[in-house]
């Protein structure tokens, strides 16, 4: 299970102020992005991903510049989330230097859009889903009734998603629904939030998901990053 180190982005900078030398008092705390991201990197990070914060509000992707200077900084693949939402969007982003974008859920809705990021995107494209049940039953659906989560999943797969990114906020991901989901089908799926220690990476090793999105919880010191490789390995 890889373990992908998360940055949040607003204003040009890291939303979260990161110290790796936190614990001994050496080094010195940053909010630079490409400096948090090159770290993540010497230590193994396989994949950084970025959200955009502004972007999300905007509906458009505000901080490129932040995303080419990590992409000049780290030869890694970059994966971004926030104001994604359509073709044009993708391409900005992919310009800017990401490698990998991640829809927000509202794409479920929108045949023709989902179908054209696709065209830009190819597998390089996955699709943000939020599992929480309230969360999920307060989507505002277009269609019938609410539809279930594995229902709904395999709607996408048919039209081409093979990527999907679930998001908990500050919810314990559900390892009966993720070992289900895993087992069922042929995608990769990657767990956001919910995970706050290295008795949560440990529990979602055995899952079947491919890789664990960790912000906060690395950022703040709470989780140590080599550590969190060997809980997952």
């Amino acid at each position: 299970m890889q373990v992908i180190p998360s940055i949040d982005l607003e204003g040009g900078r890291s939303r979260i102020v990161f110290w790796p030398g936190a614990s001994t008092g050496v080094g010195a705390p940053t909010d630079r992005p490409e400096r948090i991201a090159a770290h993540f990197v010497e230590l193994g990070a396989p994949l950084i991903h970025l959200v955009d914060f502004d972007g999300a509000r905007s509906g458009q992707p505000v901080n490129l510049e932040v995303v080419g200077l990590v992409a000049s900084r780290v030869a890694t693949p970059l994966q971004l989330a926030g104001g994604v939402e359509g073709a044009d969007q993708i391409r900005l982003a992919f310009a800017a230097g990401a490698t990998r974008v991640v829809l927000a859920m509202s794409v479920v809705e929108e045949a023709e859009l989902l179908r054209a990021a696709i065209g830009v995107a190819g597998d390089w494209l996955a699709v943000g889903l939020d599992p929480r049940p309230e969360r999920f039953a307060a989507f505002p659906w277009r269609r019938a009734g609410v539809p279930t989560l594995d229902s709904l999943v395999g709607e996408l797969i048919d039209r081409g998603v093979r990527r999907f990114v679930l998001g908990h906020g500050g919810s314990d991901p559900d390892l009966e629904l993720l070992r289900g989901l895993s087992r069922a089908n042929d995608i990769d799926l990657f767990v956001a939030g919910g995970v706050r220690d290295l008795a949560g990476i440990r529990r979602l090793r055995d899952s079947g998901v491919s890789g664990i999105i960790l912000g906060e919880a690395l950022l703040s010191g709470a989780v140590d990053y080599r550590a969190a490789l060997e809980a997952a390995s």
